[in-house]
């Protein structure tokens, strides 16, 4: 059992190999931006880019593989982490579009940790004084949608691709069937899986609208694989033509696995909280 306390979180930004996709979706976006005159349904913008942040009270567990097995947390409640948000939406005629998203959870803990961990044949494995523990993921979709209705309410369906990375680092002193061996192993992959899309928008009027938007990312092979789920339902409000104020509610489930070969690397993470974007519409 690792009982950890967390450090402030590191803020900085470095997209790293999380770029190419970025670039693509942006690519992507302006590629495919629309030429046609005729008006969609209110609920819908032509083109929109958003920048922000969500702010989450994270649930977070996590098991860090090495040479001996691997060190585990118990479930932890670190205290609310804010995270950097963007993304953007161009449509295609009056029904169609692509959608771009990308966000970054990332957090250090470190404490005491104490308890055992069976390792089968290697026997036991206990963490000896303090322990630390890093966590990090990136996350980012492109996917293409279809718009149903054209009055102040379209429901959307949507199919894509997601891009995750995640990284997992431990350090500790442990004691190995009697002897005390200093610990630090990072493990860290990345994969594409496919990914789902159902969403809802409403105009009461067509500077104050409301929505909610769905998701699912399903991967079950590979080394790396696992399963992202998504919920958020928010409003739009609009005080000038084209920049307004987008406040939303969401909850995001992170379940991922990395196979090792000792001992099988683990992030489970579920992200519950506010999130606030200034955006643009044109």
């Amino acid at each position: 059992m690792l009982l950890l306390r967390s450090r402030p979180l590191d803020r900085t930004a470095r997209f790293g190999a999380l770029g190419a996709l970025t670039g693509t979706g942006a690519l992507a976006l302006l590629c495919f931006a629309p030429s046609a005159t005729a008006e969609p349904s209110p609920a819908l913008d032509r083109f929109s880019f958003s920048v922000g942040a969500f702010s989450a009270d994270p649930k977070f567990n996590a098991s860090v593989s090495t040479p001996y097995g691997a060190l585990r947390s118990n479930e932890l409640k670190p205290g609310r982490v804010t995270m950097p948000r963007i993304s953007a939406d161009v449509l295609i005629g009056d029904s169609q579009g692509i959608s771009f998203d990308y966000y970054r959870y990332k957090r250090d803990y470190e404490g005491q940790a104490a308890g055992n961990t069976s390792l089968g044949g290697f026997g036991s494995l206990s963490a000896i004084g303090n322990a630390n523990l890093s966590a990090q993921l990136d996350f980012a979709k492109l996917s293409y949608k279809w718009w149903l209705g054209s009055g102040n309410t379209v429901f959307g369906l949507g199919a894509g691709a997601a891009y995750y990375r995640a990284t997992l680092g431990a350090s500790a002193l442990v004691g190995v069937n009697g002897q005390v061996r200093s610990v630090s192993e990072r493990s860290s992959d990345n994969a594409i899986a496919p990914l789902l899309e159902i969403g809802v928008r409403h105009a009461i009027t067509p500077d104050l609208r409301l929505f909610a938007d769905a998701s699912g990312v399903w991967k079950s092979s590979g080394r790396f694989h696992g399963n992202i789920y998504n919920a958020s339902a928010g409003v739009e409000w609009f005080p000038v033509k084209n920049v307004g104020l987008v406040l939303s509610y969401g909850v995001t489930n992170i379940d991922l696995t990395r196979d090792g070969s000792v001992a099988d690397s683990r992030l489970k993470v579920r992200l519950q909280g506010p999130s606030a974007f200034l955006k643009a519409r044109f």
